[in-house]
């Protein structure tokens, strides 16, 4: 998966856990058309509400123009013109995710993504892989707590064979009885391979004792059980449910024309539009709507003979649309974001402690996730984590200098532009955009948002965060896992 996180948001934290599906995909010229030479289009910058009937609306993005389309079913398209390259990147995104399962679907929604490649009436697993590959393609998809995708990075005369494959796995799958056993086994060796990586499974363990048994605290990936146990049935059931065009946002930037995007995602997607609905709502509340979720707190202990312990402090963070996210990322960068960051400089440059070290947020509809992770000698976790505490206290008590504030705006003003180069990136942008924000906010306004922190912000933000009760998870070679309650106590 190598799509860049949300601006403000971390792969690193549980949120990020994409699937393991790392496949290149492709080839065939079955569906190949050809697009019209771009528009070209210009207009100022500005955050823009949508609309939920149906019809075009023109997005004002800086110097670039989004256009947002809905179709009959409540299908949206929304693309992005970047006549410079010659390349496009096509996404369908679904609005669910793992922590939309209940119990007996858990993992449903990952296992789904595997099988969504394994062939339709029209093509085979073969098919689907030969389509993308013979045009020099990618095609891959990615599972989240909150949203799926499955996209392809294509040339741009062959955008509508990407559209074509992608929608006829999205919306033909057959989830065949044999490609279900199959794959069956493919997520087991999936789990079993997060599990041999210490840094993976600490990011998991962390999310169970923050989050409890819950959808959101449970992995993306399912476990053992969940996995042996799910029924062809219930993943058929999880499809019919989640994959209605209402659900559905089909996303595209690169050297294309909005309008035969259009035309092309609705001849594709035809049999599908036959029935009125307005799209669903963005996702900006939890499941059970406003109000603190409980968060866990303690040590999670994975005994492990391995060389390293791999540890990750950290507690509840901020909603995907908490204003303060702004000032939280600026300080996360000055805090844990680089190397030039109060972390790295204390662990590994002064004292050698830890190779890796670094602290990440991410975010939910209604909560977020604040955290430091570190990887050291089993010997020195205590040391490791006391400096941690320390430099904690010492923004929360002290807030940031003018110089660190003015490092960790730019680091982040950098991060944002520098990871909105290409059209995957910003194909990415706008699709997630229309499944989790309110609107799609301006590149410029989120820079000027950036700008307006303050020293206060920051100290207002690390007293509000950094101050909450910590959950622990440590993996390495340790029995007791009271040994480390010193590093969580109030």
């Amino acid at each position: 998966m190598a799509f860049p996180a949300e601006p403000l948001e971390c792969d690193r934290a549980p949120e990020g856990r994409s699937a393991a599906w790392t496949e290149e995909r492709g080839t065939s010229d079955e569906g190949r058309r050809r697009l019209k030479a771009p528009r070209q289009a210009g207009g100022s910058g500005g955050s823009s509400p949508r609309a939920s009937t149906e019809g075009t609306e023109r997005l004002a993005d800086g110097e670039n123009i989004v256009h947002r389309t809905v179709l009959p079913g409540g299908l949206r398209v929304i693309t992005e013109s970047l006549p410079a390259v010659r390349s496009a990147s096509f996404g369908i995104w679904a609005g669910v995710g793992s922590r939309d399962e209940d119990v007996s679907h858990a993992g449903a929604t990952h296992y789904l993504e595997h099988l969504l490649f394994k062939g339709t009436a029209r093509r085979s697993a073969l098919d689907i892989s030969a389509a993308i590959d013979a045009v020099g393609g990618e095609l891959n998809a990615f599972t989240a707590k909150e949203y799926t995708c499955y996209y392809a990075r294509v040339l741009d005369a062959d955008l509508p064979l990407a559209i074509d494959v992608l929608a006829d796995m999205v919306t033909g799958s057959l989830l065949e009885p044999s490609e279900v056993e199959a794959e069956r086994s493919v997520i087991l060796e999936e789990i079993a391979m997060t599990d041999d990586d210490p840094s993976d499974t600490v990011h998991e363990a962390f999310g169970w004792q923050l989050f409890g048994d819950t959808p959101l605290g449970r992995p993306i990936l399912g476990t053992v059980d969940s996995i042996n146990a799910i029924t062809r049935e219930q993943i058929a059931e999880h499809y019919l449910a989640r994959y209605s065009p209402e659900n559905l946002v089909v996303a595209a930037a690169g050297r294309l024309d909005h309008d035969e995007v259009v035309g092309l995602t609705a001849e594709c997607f035809a049999p599908a539009l036959q029935t009125k609905a307005a799209p669903v709502p963005p996702r900006l509340a939890g499941p059970n709507g406003p109000g603190e979720v409980v968060a866990g707190t303690g040590v999670r202990l994975v005994s492990r003979p391995i060389e390293q312990a791999n540890l990750v402090l950290g507690c509840t963070g901020l909603a995907r649309t908490d204003e303060r996210r702004f000032a939280l990322g600026v300080l996360n960068a000055a805090l844990g974001g680089g190397m030039s960051s109060r972390l790295f400089q204390e662990i590994r440059e002064k004292r050698g402690l830890a190779y890796s070290v670094y602290s990440f947020t991410s975010q939910h509809a209604e909560v977020g996730v604040w955290g430091i992770y570190a990887g050291c000698a089993p010997a020195k976790a205590d040391e490791v984590l006391a400096i941690c505490a320390d430099e904690i206290a010492k923004v929360c008590d002290s807030g940031l200098t003018k110089e660190e504030l003015d490092r960790g705006k730019g680091q982040l003003r950098g991060s944002i532009v520098l990871g909105l180069e290409d059209p995957a990136s910003r194909m990415t942008r706008i699709g997630k955009s229309e499944l989790v924000y309110p609107n799609l906010e301006a590149v410029d306004e989120i820079l000027a948002s950036i700008d307006a922190v303050t020293l206060d912000d920051v100290r207002a933000v690390a007293g509000a965060i950094l101050t909450k009760p910590k959950a622990l998870a440590v993996v390495g070679p340790y029995d007791d896992a009271d040994s480390f309650a010193a590093a969580v106590a109030a």
